[in-house]
Protein backbone atom coordinates (compact mmCIF):
# COMPACT_ATOMS: atom_id res chain seq x y z
CA UNK A 1 0.00 0.00 0.00
CA UNK A 2 2.55 2.24 0.88
CA UNK A 3 5.03 1.66 -2.10
CA UNK A 4 1.10 2.33 -4.33
CA UNK A 5 1.16 5.60 -2.30
CA UNK A 6 4.62 6.95 -3.65
CA UNK A 7 3.98 5.82 -7.14
CA UNK A 8 1.25 8.33 -7.15
CA UNK A 9 2.79 10.42 -5.44
CA UNK A 10 5.91 10.93 -7.99
CA UNK A 11 3.33 10.23 -10.93
CA UNK A 12 1.53 13.36 -9.79
CA UNK A 13 4.79 15.48 -9.06
CA UNK A 14 5.86 14.66 -12.73
CA UNK A 15 2.39 15.76 -14.34
CA UNK A 16 3.22 18.72 -12.19
CA UNK A 17 6.78 19.65 -13.54
CA UNK A 18 5.05 18.84 -16.80
CA UNK A 19 2.17 20.85 -17.13
CA UNK A 20 4.43 23.99 -15.93
CA UNK A 21 6.16 23.98 -19.17
CA UNK A 22 2.79 24.44 -20.98
CA UNK A 23 0.19 27.28 -20.71
CA UNK A 24 -3.43 26.96 -19.98
CA UNK A 25 -4.55 26.10 -23.54
CA UNK A 26 -2.00 23.40 -24.42
CA UNK A 27 0.61 24.60 -25.96
CA UNK A 28 3.92 23.61 -25.33
CA UNK A 29 6.88 26.41 -24.93
CA UNK A 30 9.97 24.45 -24.22
CA UNK A 31 12.93 26.17 -25.76
CA UNK A 32 15.89 25.36 -25.83
CA UNK A 33 18.53 27.83 -27.77
CA UNK A 34 22.27 26.30 -29.02
CA UNK A 35 24.99 29.20 -29.26
CA UNK A 36 28.23 29.23 -31.03
CA UNK A 37 29.58 31.14 -27.61
CA UNK A 38 27.69 32.17 -24.90
CA UNK A 39 28.54 36.10 -25.99
CA UNK A 40 25.43 35.54 -28.48
CA UNK A 41 23.22 35.38 -25.40
CA UNK A 42 24.23 38.97 -24.50
CA UNK A 43 24.68 40.53 -28.36
CA UNK A 44 20.94 38.98 -29.41
CA UNK A 45 19.47 39.59 -25.34
CA UNK A 46 16.64 41.71 -27.03
CA UNK A 47 15.78 38.80 -29.34
CA UNK A 48 15.51 36.76 -26.41
CA UNK A 49 14.27 38.82 -24.42
CA UNK A 50 10.46 38.92 -26.64
CA UNK A 51 11.08 35.03 -26.15
CA UNK A 52 10.79 35.40 -22.49
CA UNK A 53 8.10 37.89 -22.78
CA UNK A 54 6.09 35.63 -24.74
CA UNK A 55 6.25 32.64 -22.09
CA UNK A 56 9.09 30.58 -23.37
CA UNK A 57 11.04 28.38 -21.30
CA UNK A 58 14.40 28.34 -22.31
CA UNK A 59 17.50 26.31 -21.88
CA UNK A 60 20.75 27.81 -23.55
CA UNK A 61 23.51 25.50 -24.15
CA UNK A 62 26.66 25.45 -26.08
CA UNK A 63 26.53 23.29 -29.48
CA UNK A 64 29.37 21.20 -28.66
CA UNK A 65 28.32 20.52 -25.02
CA UNK A 66 29.05 16.85 -24.41
CA UNK A 67 25.91 16.54 -22.45
CA UNK A 68 23.62 17.54 -25.43
CA UNK A 69 20.59 15.62 -26.08
CA UNK A 70 16.54 16.47 -27.22
CA UNK A 71 15.31 13.50 -26.60
CA UNK A 72 15.27 11.02 -22.97
CA UNK A 73 14.26 7.59 -22.60
CA UNK A 74 12.28 8.09 -26.15
CA UNK A 75 10.58 11.45 -24.94
CA UNK A 76 11.37 14.73 -26.59
CA UNK A 77 12.84 17.05 -24.04
CA UNK A 78 11.75 20.34 -25.73
CA UNK A 79 9.12 21.17 -28.57
CA UNK A 80 10.96 23.76 -30.05
CA UNK A 81 14.61 24.56 -30.84
CA UNK A 82 17.07 27.78 -31.90
CA UNK A 83 20.60 27.18 -33.80
CA UNK A 84 22.45 30.38 -33.43
CA UNK A 85 25.44 28.16 -34.49
CA UNK A 86 26.25 28.48 -38.17
CA UNK A 87 29.84 27.45 -37.57
CA UNK A 88 29.69 23.70 -35.84
CA UNK A 89 31.12 21.14 -37.84
CA UNK A 90 29.45 18.89 -35.04
CA UNK A 91 26.81 18.88 -32.30
CA UNK A 92 28.02 17.40 -28.91
CA UNK A 93 26.76 14.74 -26.98
CA UNK A 94 23.60 12.98 -28.86
CA UNK A 95 22.42 15.58 -31.43
CA UNK A 96 23.28 15.34 -35.28
CA UNK A 97 21.28 16.14 -38.48
CA UNK A 98 19.53 13.12 -38.48
CA UNK A 99 18.45 13.58 -34.72
CA UNK A 100 17.03 16.84 -36.02
CA UNK A 101 15.19 15.51 -39.09
CA UNK A 102 13.56 13.05 -36.21
CA UNK A 103 13.13 15.77 -34.14
CA UNK A 104 10.89 17.37 -37.17
CA UNK A 105 9.12 14.14 -38.17
CA UNK A 106 7.86 14.17 -34.36
CA UNK A 107 6.23 17.37 -34.91
CA UNK A 108 9.45 19.78 -33.72
CA UNK A 109 9.70 23.04 -35.02
CA UNK A 110 13.42 24.37 -35.35
CA UNK A 111 14.74 27.61 -36.13
CA UNK A 112 18.12 27.96 -37.96
CA UNK A 113 20.24 31.40 -38.28
CA UNK A 114 23.49 30.97 -40.67
CA UNK A 115 26.73 33.33 -41.30
CA UNK A 116 29.40 33.51 -44.36
CA UNK A 117 30.60 30.01 -42.47
CA UNK A 118 28.20 27.24 -42.32
CA UNK A 119 28.89 23.66 -40.44
CA UNK A 120 28.08 20.55 -42.39
CA UNK A 121 25.73 20.16 -39.21
CA UNK A 122 23.65 22.34 -40.31
CA UNK A 123 24.10 21.97 -44.12
CA UNK A 124 23.23 18.33 -43.90
CA UNK A 125 19.92 19.55 -42.21
CA UNK A 126 19.20 22.15 -44.45
CA UNK A 127 19.69 19.55 -47.28
CA UNK A 128 17.01 17.32 -45.74
CA UNK A 129 14.23 20.13 -45.66
CA UNK A 130 14.85 21.15 -48.82
CA UNK A 131 17.33 24.51 -48.71
CA UNK A 132 21.01 24.76 -50.10
CA UNK A 133 23.31 27.40 -48.49
CA UNK A 134 26.29 28.66 -50.46
CA UNK A 135 29.39 27.98 -50.20
CA UNK A 136 31.52 29.30 -47.38
CA UNK A 137 33.16 32.50 -47.25
CA UNK A 138 30.08 34.18 -49.43
CA UNK A 139 27.95 36.97 -48.67
CA UNK A 140 24.84 38.28 -50.18
CA UNK A 141 25.88 41.21 -52.36
CA UNK A 142 24.52 44.36 -53.67
CA UNK A 143 25.97 47.09 -55.05
CA UNK A 144 22.62 49.11 -55.67
CA UNK A 145 20.90 48.43 -52.01
CA UNK A 146 23.60 48.72 -49.34
CA UNK A 147 23.66 50.85 -46.32
CA UNK A 148 25.94 53.75 -45.49
CA UNK A 149 27.74 51.89 -43.09
CA UNK A 150 28.89 48.65 -45.24
CA UNK A 151 32.68 48.20 -45.65
CA UNK A 152 33.21 49.14 -48.87
CA UNK A 153 32.10 45.35 -49.86
CA UNK A 154 28.53 45.88 -50.04
CA UNK A 155 27.54 42.78 -47.96
CA UNK A 156 25.66 45.15 -45.71
CA UNK A 157 22.52 45.33 -47.44
CA UNK A 158 19.06 46.88 -47.43
CA UNK A 159 16.04 44.35 -48.41
CA UNK A 160 13.13 46.07 -49.11
CA UNK A 161 9.64 45.07 -47.55
CA UNK A 162 8.56 44.63 -51.20
CA UNK A 163 10.58 41.56 -51.49
CA UNK A 164 8.60 40.02 -48.27
CA UNK A 165 6.07 37.33 -48.83
CA UNK A 166 2.41 38.85 -48.51
CA UNK A 167 1.51 36.37 -46.00
CA UNK A 168 0.41 38.31 -43.01
CA UNK A 169 -0.08 35.17 -40.58
CA UNK A 170 4.06 34.70 -41.24
CA UNK A 171 5.54 37.94 -41.12
CA UNK A 172 3.18 40.00 -39.28
CA UNK A 173 2.91 43.95 -40.09
CA UNK A 174 6.37 44.10 -41.81
CA UNK A 175 4.94 44.27 -44.55
CA UNK A 176 2.56 47.08 -44.03
CA UNK A 177 5.18 49.05 -41.77
CA UNK A 178 7.53 49.36 -44.91
CA UNK A 179 10.65 49.22 -42.68
CA UNK A 180 13.41 47.81 -44.48
CA UNK A 181 15.52 44.98 -43.41
CA UNK A 182 19.75 44.91 -42.43
CA UNK A 183 21.05 41.91 -43.41
CA UNK A 184 24.25 40.48 -43.40
CA UNK A 185 24.91 37.06 -44.04
CA UNK A 186 24.62 34.06 -46.59
CA UNK A 187 22.52 33.31 -49.35
CA UNK A 188 20.50 30.34 -49.92
CA UNK A 189 18.58 28.54 -52.64
CA UNK A 190 15.34 25.95 -52.12
CA UNK A 191 14.06 22.98 -54.12
CA UNK A 192 11.62 24.86 -56.38
CA UNK A 193 9.70 21.36 -56.59
CA UNK A 194 8.85 21.21 -52.81
CA UNK A 195 5.32 22.61 -52.30
CA UNK A 196 6.19 22.55 -48.72
CA UNK A 197 8.89 25.36 -48.79
CA UNK A 198 8.15 28.94 -48.83
CA UNK A 199 10.46 31.79 -49.84
CA UNK A 200 9.82 34.52 -47.18
CA UNK A 201 12.21 37.20 -47.62
CA UNK A 202 14.41 37.42 -51.57
CA UNK A 203 17.25 39.80 -52.39
CA UNK A 204 16.86 42.60 -55.12
CA UNK A 205 17.28 42.01 -58.62
CA UNK A 206 20.88 43.51 -58.32
CA UNK A 207 21.58 40.75 -55.51
CA UNK A 208 23.80 38.28 -56.00
CA UNK A 209 25.54 35.66 -53.74
CA UNK A 210 30.07 35.70 -54.34
CA UNK A 211 33.27 35.90 -52.21
CA UNK A 212 33.61 39.86 -51.53
CA UNK A 213 37.01 39.09 -51.21
CA UNK A 214 37.38 38.19 -54.46
CA UNK A 215 38.00 40.92 -57.04
CA UNK A 216 36.51 39.08 -60.27
CA UNK A 217 34.18 36.62 -60.23
CA UNK A 218 35.43 33.69 -61.75
CA UNK A 219 32.54 31.61 -61.62
CA UNK A 220 29.13 32.05 -62.32
CA UNK A 221 27.18 33.08 -58.72
CA UNK A 222 25.25 30.30 -55.90
CA UNK A 223 22.35 33.11 -56.34
CA UNK A 224 20.95 36.10 -58.61
CA UNK A 225 18.49 38.34 -58.24
CA UNK A 226 15.10 37.28 -56.84
CA UNK A 227 16.16 33.97 -56.45
CA UNK A 228 19.00 34.98 -53.74
CA UNK A 229 16.81 33.74 -50.66
CA UNK A 230 17.80 35.53 -47.16
CA UNK A 231 14.68 33.94 -45.24
CA UNK A 232 13.03 30.64 -46.04
CA UNK A 233 10.30 28.48 -43.93
CA UNK A 234 9.32 24.87 -44.34
CA UNK A 235 5.99 23.53 -42.85
CA UNK A 236 6.28 19.75 -43.29
CA UNK A 237 3.50 17.56 -43.68
CA UNK A 238 2.64 17.11 -40.49
CA UNK A 239 2.69 20.68 -39.71
CA UNK A 240 5.76 20.74 -38.20
CA UNK A 241 7.50 24.27 -39.20
CA UNK A 242 11.25 25.09 -39.89
CA UNK A 243 13.03 28.39 -40.67
CA UNK A 244 15.88 29.28 -42.39
CA UNK A 245 17.90 33.00 -42.09
CA UNK A 246 20.95 33.37 -43.93
CA UNK A 247 22.20 35.78 -41.22
CA UNK A 248 22.96 36.05 -37.93
CA UNK A 249 23.17 39.42 -37.26
CA UNK A 250 19.61 39.71 -38.11
CA UNK A 251 18.61 39.13 -34.70
CA UNK A 252 21.53 41.03 -33.35
CA UNK A 253 20.95 44.43 -31.35
CA UNK A 254 22.46 46.27 -33.31
CA UNK A 255 20.34 45.40 -35.91
CA UNK A 256 17.40 45.72 -34.31
CA UNK A 257 18.09 49.22 -33.13
CA UNK A 258 19.43 50.46 -35.86
CA UNK A 259 18.80 53.14 -38.71
CA UNK A 260 19.46 52.98 -42.06
CA UNK A 261 20.71 54.81 -44.93
CA UNK A 262 20.53 53.89 -48.18
CA UNK A 263 23.29 54.19 -50.50
CA UNK A 264 20.72 56.59 -52.66
CA UNK A 265 20.05 58.67 -49.61
CA UNK A 266 17.10 56.84 -48.22
CA UNK A 267 16.58 57.72 -44.36
CA UNK A 268 15.03 55.45 -41.72
CA UNK A 269 15.02 55.85 -37.89
CA UNK A 270 14.46 51.93 -37.56
CA UNK A 271 14.84 48.93 -39.36
CA UNK A 272 12.18 46.15 -39.47
CA UNK A 273 14.23 43.43 -38.09
CA UNK A 274 12.68 43.22 -34.80
CA UNK A 275 9.18 43.09 -36.29
CA UNK A 276 9.93 40.52 -38.51
CA UNK A 277 12.30 38.32 -36.62
CA UNK A 278 9.15 38.33 -33.69
CA UNK A 279 6.51 37.37 -36.18
CA UNK A 280 8.43 34.98 -38.12
CA UNK A 281 9.63 33.41 -34.68
CA UNK A 282 6.27 33.33 -33.65
CA UNK A 283 4.58 31.49 -36.63
CA UNK A 284 7.75 28.74 -36.72
CA UNK A 285 7.17 27.81 -33.20
CA UNK A 286 3.36 27.82 -33.86
CA UNK A 287 2.02 30.43 -31.75
CA UNK A 288 0.01 31.69 -34.56
CA UNK A 289 -1.33 29.53 -37.71
CA UNK A 290 -2.52 26.96 -35.71
CA UNK A 291 -6.02 25.78 -36.76
CA UNK A 292 -7.94 23.08 -35.03
CA UNK A 293 -11.70 21.70 -36.33
CA UNK A 294 -14.04 20.33 -33.35
CA UNK A 295 -17.94 19.60 -32.74
CA UNK A 296 -18.61 18.11 -36.17
CA UNK A 297 -22.02 17.71 -36.46
CA UNK A 298 -24.53 16.85 -39.69
CA UNK A 299 -28.15 16.14 -39.49
CA UNK A 300 -31.46 16.54 -41.33
CA UNK A 301 -32.48 20.13 -42.38
CA UNK A 302 -35.85 19.03 -41.35
CA UNK A 303 -35.63 18.32 -38.01
CA UNK A 304 -32.45 18.50 -37.35
CA UNK A 305 -31.90 14.72 -36.11
CA UNK A 306 -28.82 12.52 -37.26
CA UNK A 307 -30.16 9.53 -38.66
CA UNK A 308 -28.24 6.25 -38.80
CA UNK A 309 -27.96 7.02 -42.51
CA UNK A 310 -29.52 9.44 -45.15
CA UNK A 311 -31.56 9.13 -47.93
CA UNK A 312 -31.11 10.12 -51.80
CA UNK A 313 -32.37 14.11 -52.18
CA UNK A 314 -32.58 14.38 -48.46
CA UNK A 315 -31.35 18.06 -47.50
CA UNK A 316 -28.92 17.96 -45.07
CA UNK A 317 -26.94 20.54 -42.95
CA UNK A 318 -23.11 20.17 -42.12
CA UNK A 319 -21.79 22.20 -39.16
CA UNK A 320 -18.56 22.27 -37.28
CA UNK A 321 -16.22 24.47 -35.09
CA UNK A 322 -12.88 25.95 -36.21
CA UNK A 323 -10.65 27.75 -34.35
CA UNK A 324 -7.28 29.72 -34.77
CA UNK A 325 -4.39 29.67 -31.93
CA UNK A 326 -3.15 33.18 -31.69
CA UNK A 327 -0.26 33.72 -28.77
CA UNK A 328 -1.69 31.44 -26.40
CA UNK A 329 -5.35 31.51 -26.37
CA UNK A 330 -7.38 29.74 -28.99
CA UNK A 331 -9.95 32.64 -31.23
CA UNK A 332 -12.57 31.88 -33.38
CA UNK A 333 -11.37 31.36 -37.30
CA UNK A 334 -12.27 34.25 -39.31
CA UNK A 335 -11.82 32.61 -42.94
CA UNK A 336 -14.72 32.28 -45.44
CA UNK A 337 -12.78 30.17 -47.93
CA UNK A 338 -13.16 26.91 -46.36
CA UNK A 339 -15.19 24.47 -49.00
CA UNK A 340 -16.67 21.18 -47.95
CA UNK A 341 -17.08 18.58 -50.43
CA UNK A 342 -19.67 15.14 -50.51
CA UNK A 343 -17.35 12.49 -51.48
CA UNK A 344 -17.87 8.96 -52.61
CA UNK A 345 -14.41 8.37 -54.48
CA UNK A 346 -15.14 11.50 -56.62
CA UNK A 347 -16.53 14.73 -55.31
CA UNK A 348 -20.39 14.71 -55.96
CA UNK A 349 -20.87 18.48 -53.91
CA UNK A 350 -18.56 21.22 -52.63
CA UNK A 351 -19.79 24.20 -51.73
CA UNK A 352 -18.11 27.24 -49.66
CA UNK A 353 -19.16 26.74 -46.10
CA UNK A 354 -21.07 30.12 -44.18
CA UNK A 355 -18.85 31.31 -41.16
CA UNK A 356 -20.58 32.72 -38.38
CA UNK A 357 -18.12 33.59 -35.54
CA UNK A 358 -16.25 30.55 -36.48
CA UNK A 359 -19.09 27.91 -36.33
CA UNK A 360 -19.22 27.07 -40.23
CA UNK A 361 -21.86 25.55 -41.64
CA UNK A 362 -23.47 24.46 -45.18
CA UNK A 363 -26.83 23.49 -46.35
CA UNK A 364 -27.19 20.97 -49.75
CA UNK A 365 -29.35 18.19 -51.14
CA UNK A 366 -27.93 14.83 -51.35
CA UNK A 367 -27.23 13.44 -54.86
CA UNK A 368 -29.53 10.94 -56.15
CA UNK A 369 -26.67 8.31 -55.76
CA UNK A 370 -26.39 5.83 -53.27
CA UNK A 371 -23.30 4.66 -51.63
CA UNK A 372 -20.77 5.23 -48.77
CA UNK A 373 -19.91 9.18 -48.85
CA UNK A 374 -18.16 11.47 -46.99
CA UNK A 375 -17.90 15.21 -45.82
CA UNK A 376 -14.19 15.86 -46.21
CA UNK A 377 -12.94 19.20 -45.23
CA UNK A 378 -9.48 19.84 -46.87
CA UNK A 379 -8.47 23.25 -45.91
CA UNK A 380 -4.65 24.20 -47.11
CA UNK A 381 -4.09 28.10 -47.09
CA UNK A 382 -0.26 29.59 -46.82
CA UNK A 383 0.15 30.44 -43.38
CA UNK A 384 -1.67 27.88 -41.77
CA UNK A 385 -1.36 24.17 -40.52
CA UNK A 386 -2.70 21.85 -42.75
CA UNK A 387 -6.39 20.56 -41.57
CA UNK A 388 -8.40 17.86 -42.64
CA UNK A 389 -11.33 16.19 -41.61
CA UNK A 390 -13.12 13.17 -43.35
CA UNK A 391 -16.95 11.96 -41.59
CA UNK A 392 -18.00 9.03 -43.54
CA UNK A 393 -22.16 8.34 -43.55
CA UNK A 394 -24.13 5.90 -45.78
CA UNK A 395 -26.84 7.00 -48.71
CA UNK A 396 -29.69 4.72 -49.17
CA UNK A 397 -31.91 4.66 -51.89
CA UNK A 398 -35.37 5.68 -51.43
CA UNK A 399 -38.00 2.35 -49.82
CA UNK A 400 -40.46 1.17 -52.17
CA UNK A 401 -43.53 3.76 -50.49
CA UNK A 402 -41.42 6.73 -50.87
CA UNK A 403 -41.43 6.45 -54.47
CA UNK A 404 -43.74 9.02 -56.40
CA UNK A 405 -46.59 7.66 -57.32
CA UNK A 406 -46.89 9.39 -60.96
CA UNK A 407 -43.98 10.65 -62.08
CA UNK A 408 -44.10 13.70 -64.48
CA UNK A 409 -41.62 11.81 -67.52
CA UNK A 410 -43.94 8.98 -67.55
CA UNK A 411 -47.67 10.73 -68.89
CA UNK A 412 -46.78 9.70 -72.13
CA UNK A 413 -46.98 6.27 -71.18
CA UNK A 414 -49.86 6.74 -69.18
CA UNK A 415 -51.94 8.05 -71.84
CA UNK A 416 -50.42 5.39 -74.40
CA UNK A 417 -51.94 2.76 -71.67
CA UNK A 418 -55.47 4.81 -71.24
CA UNK A 419 -55.56 5.08 -74.84
CA UNK A 420 -55.22 1.59 -75.38
CA UNK A 421 -57.67 0.42 -72.61
CA UNK A 422 -60.54 2.96 -74.50
CA UNK A 423 -59.69 1.20 -77.89
CA UNK A 424 -60.12 -2.11 -76.65
CA UNK A 425 -63.35 -0.95 -74.91
CA UNK A 426 -64.58 0.95 -78.30
CA UNK A 427 -63.52 -2.28 -80.45
CA UNK A 428 -65.28 -4.74 -77.62
CA UNK A 429 -68.40 -2.93 -77.89
CA UNK A 430 -68.80 -2.75 -81.52
CA UNK A 431 -67.94 -6.13 -82.09
CA UNK A 432 -70.61 -7.56 -79.42
CA UNK A 433 -73.57 -4.78 -80.52
CA UNK A 434 -72.84 -4.16 -83.97
CA UNK A 435 -74.82 -6.46 -86.72
CA UNK A 436 -74.82 -5.93 -90.39
CA UNK A 437 -78.13 -5.95 -91.97
CA UNK A 438 -78.41 -9.45 -94.45
CA UNK A 439 -80.33 -8.34 -97.91
CA UNK A 440 -83.52 -10.08 -98.04
CA UNK A 441 -83.59 -12.01 -101.30
CA UNK A 442 -85.76 -10.35 -104.07
CA UNK A 443 -89.08 -12.65 -104.72
CA UNK A 444 -89.01 -14.14 -108.19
Amino acid sequence: MVRLVTICIALFLFASAWSSTINADGASKRLLVLLDNLGIRESHSFYFKQLTDRGFDITYKSSDDSNLQIVKYGEYLYENVIIFAPTTKEFGGHLDSETLTQFVDAGGNVLVAGSNTIGDAIREFAGECGIEFADDKSAVIDHLNYDTNDNGQHTLIVASPDNLLPAEIIVGQSKKNGLPFLFRGIGMSSDQDNPLLLDILTGSSSSYTANPEEATLNEYPATVGKRTLLISVLQARNNARVGFVGSLDFFSNDFFQSSIQTNNGKKHAKSGNQDLAVALTDWVFKQRGVLRARNVRHYLKSDKSTPRFYTVKNDIVFSVQFDEFVHGKWMPFNGTDVQLEFVRIDPFVRTTMKNKGGQLEAQFRVPDTYGIFKFVIDYNRVGYTHLYSATQVSVHPLRHTEYERFIGSAYPYYISSFSMMVGAFLLSFIVLYHRDEIPKKKAE
